[in-house]
């Protein structure tokens, strides 16, 4: 008897939450909330990640607060998420270091397929295979045909070990069966910098980062990393159409904590995708030669998912050692 009654309340308790969810998400949120944007300001995260906040702010009615926690590799700033209050008032924006990083590092304090919720995938950003002009190559085959005729002749910056650019050259060499050398810089500044003094050969530089020097023919865009082309860059090719299979993007999204209710999982996507599409920010993203996705929280589960496998098979060819 006794135990009939306990299950009967619980039932009730149960059935009480499930009633009220409805309502208790539509008096969220009742404070300011933070999103944690874990890079420094100014670079492709924190643009996409302010661009958000703006509109999230207006359409919430409290305050979207950037909280920019660069360092380790985007690690930091992805810990703090993880470890925060599953109560809607901490929110992520995540980028490709989410799948990438467990193959980079041999312990990473969190785990972002457990610890962390996706909401929405974003946008996707293209990087761009870009040359200096002394490279004697006019198309994505004649540099392939010239890396196979000097193994080991060209070097290709990136932004460091285990970052997009990195990760695009390494599937590149894969797929195109070449050996190229890489050299790692600190950040992607430097490594645009090198490519344009002639210290490196080769580069893949976010589309935005590449854009004014391509325009300015101070470097030779031959290809975008993404499957199609993008409009900032449209007479330059995909990759893809040359190396059957290449794909390597830059991609943002918005997480929470795990745990958190999913009421407000649902509110925080659906004014997200709003944003989205507004005329406003997908101009500004438009501009940073991003692509607007705005999928589901399952989408984006099963998209940074397959991602993590996929940089683990390019990372483990490349004979790259965790650290």
């Amino acid at each position: 008897m006794c135990l009939k009654s306990n299950t009967y309340k619980i039932s009730l308790i149960a059935l009480a939450v499930l009633s009220t969810a409805p309502a208790w998400a539509q008096n969220y949120p009742a404070r300011a909330i933070r999103l944690i944007v874990p890079s420094a300001p100014g670079g492709g995260t924190d643009i996409v990640g302010r661009a958000l906040a703006h509109k999230l702010t207006e359409y919430l009615g409290q305050q979207v607060v950037v909280d920019n926690r660069a360092g380790a590799g985007t690690i930091i700033g992805i810990e703090l998420a993880a470890r925060s209050a599953p109560d809607g008032y901490t929110l992520l924006v995540g980028l490709s270091t989410l799948a990438i990083n467990p193959s980079m590092f041999a312990k990473l304090p969190y785990d972002a397929l457990r610890d962390l919720a996706p909401i929405c995938h974003m946008v996707s950003v293209p990087n761009a295979l870009v040359l200096h002009p002394s490279v004697p190559a006019r198309s994505i085959k004649e540099l392939i045909a010239l890396a196979r005729a000097k193994p080991n002749a060209l070097n290709v910056g990136s932004a460091g070990n285990g970052t997009s650019p990195h990760l695009s050259l390494e599937l590149f060499k894969s797929l195109a069966k070449i050996e190229m050398v890489h050299i790692p810089y600190k950040g992607s500044g430097n490594s645009i910098i090198a490519n344009l003094a002639g210290e490196v050969s080769v580069s893949f530089p976010s589309v935005p980062t590449a854009f004014q020097y391509v325009k300015a023919n101070r470097l030779r865009a031959l290809g975008v990393t993404t499957a199609k082309r993008t409009p900032a860059l449209p007479d330059v090719p995909a990759i893809g159409e040359i190396v059957p299979g290449y794909e390597a993007t830059q991609w943002f999204g918005i997480l929470a904590p795990v745990g958190t209710p999913r009421p407000i999982i649902e509110r925080i996507h659906q004014e997200t995708v709003r944003a989205l599409r507004t005329p406003e920010v997908g101009k500004q993203l438009a501009n940073e030669g991003a692509d607007i996705i705005a999928s589901t929280p399952e989408e984006f589960g099963a998209y940074i998912k397959s991602e993590t496998e996929k940089w683990a098979r390019v990372i483990k060819a490349a004979g790259i050692k965790p650290q």
